[in-house]
């Protein structure tokens, strides 16, 4: 459901897919191709939530802030089911695993890959290509061509699976 709050609208393209139960609120925009999967909130009610093109924000995801704290996620990111984004800035082509909590004033660079039920503290930096565990999170390693492999593939499914939600919506709309 897309909600506007204030005299805010969500800016979301065509060519998203949004799941049944999920809402997007107010200061939001969302780019090209990405989805928005069931019962994830985007709450842009204090500030602006950015979400690029190609990006996947999984089931029961929620992304908040705080006013004065955008949330920005960069193209191609993936967001885990259950994973929390509060007023942080994530950089593309990165990984955001299940459960995962990222804090207000946290930036994490390109290509990185959060693994699941990390916590990474209010207005930590992690660098570019970097494997995060733990919490609090640390990095464990560098990015390898493997690891990239597998941030691409689940950029390239959740696009594709986006796509074929949204026509079998579009089909069932039709048939109404």
């Amino acid at each position: 459901m897309i909600v506007p709050y204030r005299d805010k609208k969500p800016s979301v393209d065509q060519t998203v897919f949004q799941a049944p139960g999920s809402y997007i609120i107010g200061d939001v925009i969302i780019g090209k191709q990405s989805s928005v999967w069931f019962n994830a909130v985007i709450r842009g009610d204090e500030d602006r939530i950015i979400i690029g093109e190609r990006c996947s924000i999984q089931d029961n995801a929620t992304i908040h802030l705080y006013e004065g704290s955008p949330t920005i996620i960069e193209d191609e990111v993936t967001v885990g089911h259950n994973a929390i984004l509060h007023g942080c800035h994530i950089g593309k082509r990165s990984i955001v695993g299940m459960g995962s909590t990222i804090l207000d004033g946290a930036h994490i660079g390109e290509e990185c890959i959060i693994g699941a039920n990390t916590l990474i503290p209010a207005n930590k930096k992690i660098p570019p290509r970097s494997l995060v565990i733990g919490s609090p999170g640390k990095v464990v390693r560098a990015i390898d061509d493997k690891d990239l492999a597998l941030i691409q593939l689940s950029i390239d499914s959740y696009v594709q699976k986006g796509a074929e939600f949204q026509g079998q919506q579009v089909k069932n709309d039709g048939q109404k």
